[in-house]
Parts: structure tokens; sequence; C-alpha cells
């Protein structure tokens, strides 16, 4: 049987935020790929891979679960977002490599497909209603049945801009601050538009991206009954997540909550005791196929669906797993989109394809998807990637910091 001879990183993007693991074996040309990419913590990962990789050098590529159970246990602290994202790359290359060897697809090796296609939401946004609206309607236009609505950026509709309240003197003064009444007020607001203007034939979502305080997040929930939407995501951070026992005891708005999940006692408690309507874990973050499966069957024994996270900073590796997984379960809910360019597309070939609201993985034999090292590489910016890359949190009045 093959075994693990390498494991390397390949970074890609113009801040070299991808981080595409590539584990290769001593069989010439068989080799799987799988993504480990953090936004802000990419040298950070590229380590642990490396430190990882001397328990799995020489191992047998067949044995995922307990190549999975080694690396995952070997560290004595587990469950850590570091780890999980160098497991889940080293865990899709894996996949890859059985689906390659077995001449199928990994959602055939899951069990096979559920559905033809996995539909997909997309992201509008606006810097007031018209123009949100708009952009709602391009996205029916193109075949989405249900869109996210954002006003403005994350936690639009809540920003204080300066000069409009009085604020503290503080070094933040000369910014926009956010405020949770503010957002509380607007956000209904924006619904009532849509709803008024579209109808109810098209299925919204909101992002909350875990701004407000726990009551006010349920007094959010509360006041987006009337709406009907889709799901609310995010609406708490995973420091409070026993407020959804509130949310439910108040109000019947679906809830869609793990973007920031690393940590089975995180979702297992919301699962099982079904206080929330969508998974959203990233499959990387949760460690990879194998871990992100385990959850989806979980899922499906008590009610819950599968929304597997994206989002603008993902990559075309992590898109594909997800689309994998969506293919074979029969708890999947709704996938989250994400674009690239042109030029981020050929460095990847056999990437998922979105047409008309519906993504499509190809047949393949692992996860269909490889990666054109020399295209990858002309996508970094050197100076880019030489310079910090740090997230800047958002800020209330008297200068605190918002829990993203």
């Amino acid at each position: 049987m093959p075994v693990i001879k390498e494991i390397k990183c390949i970074r890609s993007r113009h801040r070299g935020t991808w981080l595409i693991v590539k584990v290769i074996t001593d069989q010439p040309g068989l080799y799987g790929i799988g993504s480990a990419s953090d936004n802000w913590h990419t040298e950070t990962v590229m380590k642990a891979v490396e430190r990882l990789s001397i328990s799995l050098i020489g191992r047998d590529v067949s044995n995922i679960e307990d190549n999975w159970q080694l690396v995952h246990n070997n560290c004595y602290w587990r469950n850590g977002s570091i780890l999980n994202t160098a497991l889940g790359g080293i865990d899709m290359a894996l996949w890859d490599i059985k689906g390659k060897e077995a001449g199928m697809p990994v959602y055939s090796l899951l069990g096979g497909p559920c559905r033809s296609a996995v539909p997909v939401y997309g992201h509008a946004g606006g810097k007031d209603f018209e123009t949100l609206e708009e952009s709602v309607r391009q996205f029916i236009d193109r075949g989405y049945q249900v869109v996210r609505c954002q006003v403005g950026p994350y936690g639009g509709g809540g920003f204080i801009e300066p000069g409009q309240a009085r604020l503290p003197d503080n070094p933040w003064s000369e910014k926009a601050v956010f405020d949770d009444e503010a957002y509380l007020d607007t956000i209904p607001r924006m619904f009532d538009h849509l709803r008024s203007r579209i109808g109810f034939d098209v299925k919204l979502t909101h992002d909350v991206h875990e701004h407000l305080k726990p009551q006010n997040a349920v007094t959010l929930a509360k006041s987006l009954e009337p709406f009907r939407l889709f799901f609310v995501e995010d609406i708490l951070p995973p420091e409070h997540i026993q407020w959804f026992r509130k949310i439910r005891e108040q109000c019947t708005t679906p809830q869609a909550m793990g973007e920031l999940f690393i940590n089975p006692n995180e979702w297992m408690p919301l699962v099982t005791e079904r206080l929330i309507d969508y998974v959203r874990v990233r499959v990387s973050k949760g460690a990879g196929i194998t871990q992100c499966r385990k959850i989806a069957v979980l899922c499906e024994w008590f009610g819950i669906q599968t929304a597997w996270q994206e989002g603008a900073d993902n990559d075309p590796v992590n898109q594909l797993a997800a689309c994998h997984l969506d293919m074979a379960s029969t708890s999947f809910g709704i996938q989250e989109e994400n674009h690239f360019t042109d030029a981020e597309l050929e460095a990847f070939p056999g990437h998922a394809e979105i047409r008309g609201g519906y993504m499509y993985p190809n047949e393949n034999p692992g996860l269909g998807i490889d990666i054109n090292e020399e295209k990858a590489a002309a996508l970094l910016d050197t100076e880019a990637v030489s310079q910090p890359h740090r997230y800047e949190p958002d800020r209330r009045p008297d200068g605190s910091i918002v829990r993203p």
C-alpha cells in the first residue's frame, strides 16, 4: 500500500493567505491536496503542518481514521483552531488520495450522491436599502433561491459615523463605531423594505457576525420573525451559545451558527438540544472531512442541517471539500458561496462550478481538483506577503471591542 513520503505547504493568493497542503506518497504521481488556509495565521499553520508531518511520514495513506485520531490526540491539547486547520488540510488530502486510488469521487466514497447539485446562497449587499434591493434582484435573476442581505459591511446599519453622536475622547473617536440599538432599529426596517418590494418568493438570510450583546440578539431574532427569514447567521459569539435557548423560547426565527466553532463541545449541545437549525463549521476548521462527516450524521438524527462556512477568504479546495460532503449528506441544508478571479481558478483545475444558484462538483477521482503550482505562485504579491496582516475589530462608542 502507498505510504506518506512527504507533506508540504503551498502558499497562494496575493497576500499568501491560501495554504494548500500536498501529501505526496511513495507511488509515482500519487498525491492529494487539501486546504489549510487561515487568513490571519498562515505562517503558524504552516509550522503546525510541518510538526504534524513528523508523526505521519511512513504511514499508510489508506488508514484515514487512524491517521486522524493519531494526529488529533498526539498533541495532548486538542481542538485548537491552528491544529484543526493543519489536520483538516492533511485529512482532505488523504481523502483525495483514497478517491484517486479507488477511481471514484470522494462523495461516492461517502455513500454516493443524495442530490444532483448543491444549492448555494448568494451574498447581496449595498450602501443603502435601494442598492441592496438591486443586488438581491440581480441574484434572483441569476437563479438564486436564497440570498444573504447586508447593508454596508458586517454590522452595517449599526454604525455611527464621526460627528453623528457625542463620543468620548479616545483613539477611535474619528472612526465609525458600532451601536447595538442602531442595529436593532435598522435591520428590521431593511427586511421590511425588501419584503414589501420583492415579496416572499425568495428566501433571505442575514449575517450578524456576532456583533450584538446577548440580550440584544434575542431582541433582534424576535423582531425579524414576521419577515420569515431562511436563517439568521451567527447572531451570538461562541462564548454565549447558552443564549440560544432564550432565542428558542422567544421566537421561531431559524438560527445558523458555527463559523468560529472548533470544538465538539460547542456544536454538540446546540445540535442535540435542537437549539439551532443550521451548523456552519468551516470544513478545514472542523479538522477536515473525517470530522465534518460525523457532524453531518449527528445533525441527521436531530433534524438539524448543515451550511458549511465559506466566505471571501476561503480557497477553491475547501469549497470543493464542502461540496463533496453536501452531495453525500441527507442533513445538507444550504451551501455558502464564494467567488474567485479567473486567474485564481486557473491555478486550481477541476474547481467546483456555480451555475444558476447551484454548485456542481466534477466526476474526477478524489476531490477532483488539482493545483498548478506555477500559476498558484504567480498569484502571490511578494510585497503584500511581507506586510503584517492584521484583523481590526469594530469598536463601540466607548472604545471597547466588538467580538466577531
